[in-house]
């Protein structure tokens, strides 16, 4: 077989292959084996007569008509290796010539997987954030706790901040009820800071019976894009007032924590946690931001096959997450004040990232020679078992060789994710890395006010 290739794009090329004699004549005698086992030739039991008894008893086209597929799709991957290219998806095979018994020429067009020219693993910047809890964070967790064990009195008096008050509120944008601005029976400790700004403000000094309206202006940056820097009515009704008898921060407290002797000790729990909570979060990020970095060193295009797929497991992910939430996706594009162009032209900038990590991941895993032993596979599957042993379905998904590859490929790609993170553990954050993630600190509290 002659194969020339035309490179179309980065990520598509056109193949012409032409099949010589010999390959149509392996192709020919394959083709009528196969049309034999069907065949019923009197004398002998069905799919039984000797190829050259069967072939008398068919079609010279339908003989011909199948060789040409077969010759065909059996060149296909050698024309692929030809041409050097993995293919990801076959557009179109268009046959421009066949001679039977003699030659065929044919052109595919395909979907193929981009040349990936890989940066330096090795010399990345990004850098493992601190994981040590402050002082400060662990005593909002003691604030918390605080709170959590605070007693609560029916006060006849007005509201102060620091008060629990039971409210119902409607909120209202140009006279009409918006969704999610209305309650019953609240219970909202003034001063805490859970709504927009003067909504607790304005309930201050207001004691049970008092009805009111309180006319509000949401955040310009609220996360309800059609309520951000709109004029609203809150029509409010203080139903009780309590107020909140808070413990002290004592070796009492402690106690009633845990196994705790004192608050030193109930200082170090939390400290702990904070820290392996930190740690988690801290290491995520860090692959996350290798990955990233690693993308933007190499030299790597998106199939527009593989940016499909990944749309579609975005949004498949959304329509399961507004299910949860009772909304359809149309309900939930015009909570987020989207439209489905605007959302699908953010899916598709996710989606071509993804991609793109896949893809020098896939190429480092194979440049560096990443394996995954069969032992290590089968534990792996052995595990997948037991966890999903109440599921027919997934039990049977689990032996399927498919599958089995898909849980190896993942396992590679873990460990090819170790084997980055090993290259640049040692990386120490720069000064700018330093200043944005004290900024992100300070605008994370700023977001919890």
């Amino acid at each position: 077989m002659k194969t020339t290739t035309k490179k179309l794009s980065d990520t598509k090329v056109e193949i012409t292959a032409i099949i010589g004699t010999e390959e149509l004549k392996a192709a020919r005698e394959q083709a009528i084996k196969q049309l034999a086992e069907n065949l019923k030739v009197q004398g002998f039991r069905k799919g039984k007569a000797p190829l050259s008894v069967a072939e008398k008893h068919l079609s010279p086209n339908e003989i011909s008509e199948h060789t040409l597929d077969l010759a065909v799709r059996s060149s296909m991957p050698a024309a692929f290796a030809d041409a050097a290219c993995e293919p990801l998806a076959i557009e179109n095979v268009n046959v421009v010539k066949y001679v039977p018994d003699e030659t065929a020429e044919f052109i595919v067009t395909a979907e193929i997987l981009p040349e990936v020219k890989l940066g330096d693993y090795k010399k990345l910047t990004a850098a493992l954030d601190q994981t040590e809890a402050s002082e400060a964070d662990v005593q909002e967790i003691i604030d918390n706790i605080i709170n959590a064990y605070a007693e609560k009195k029916v006060a006849k008096k007005a509201a102060e901040n620091g008060d629990e008050v039971i409210i119902d509120f409607v909120g209202k944008k140009d006279g009409e009820a918006f969704a999610g601005g209305t309650a019953k029976d609240h219970h909202l400790v003034l001063g805490s800071g859970q709504f927009i700004p003067g909504f607790e403000d304005g309930i201050v000094g207001h004691s049970a019976g008092d009805k009111f309206d309180l006319e509000l202006t949401f955040p310009k940056d609220y996360p309800e894009k059609s309520l951000a820097g709109e004029k609203v009515v809150f029509e409010t009704l203080v139903k009780q007032v309590n107020e909140v008898i808070k413990p002290k921060e004592d070796d009492a407290l402690a106690e009633k924590c845990g196994k705790f002797k004192n608050m030193a000790e109930l200082r170090a729990d939390i400290k702990k946690n904070l820290e392996a909570q930190n740690e988690h979060r801290a290491m995520d990020k860090f692959r996350d931001d290798l990955v990233k970095e690693l993308v933007d060193h190499s030299k790597v295009e998106a199939p527009e096959i593989l940016i499909g797929d990944q749309m579609r497991f975005i949004h498949d992910d959304v329509v399961r997450n507004a299910a949860s939430h009772g909304m359809t996706f149309e309900q939930y594009l015009e909570r987020a004040g989207e439209t489905a162009e605007s959302w699908e032209k953010q899916a598709r900038e996710l989606a071509a990232e993804r991609v793109k990590a896949s893809l020098v991941l896939q190429i480092l895993a194979r440049e560096e020679k990443v394996e995954v032993a069969e032992e290590e596979v089968a534990a792996k599957i052995a595990e997948l078992q037991d966890v999903y042993k109440n599921s027919k379905e997934a039990l049977a998904n689990l032996k399927k060789p498919e599958v089995r590859q898909d849980v190896k490929n993942r396992m590679i790609i873990d460990r090819t994710m170790e084997l980055l993170v090993e290259a640049n553990r040692d990386n120490k954050p720069s000064k700018k890395a330093k200043t944005d993630k004290k900024a992100a600190k300070k605008a994370e509290k700023a977001t919890k006010k």
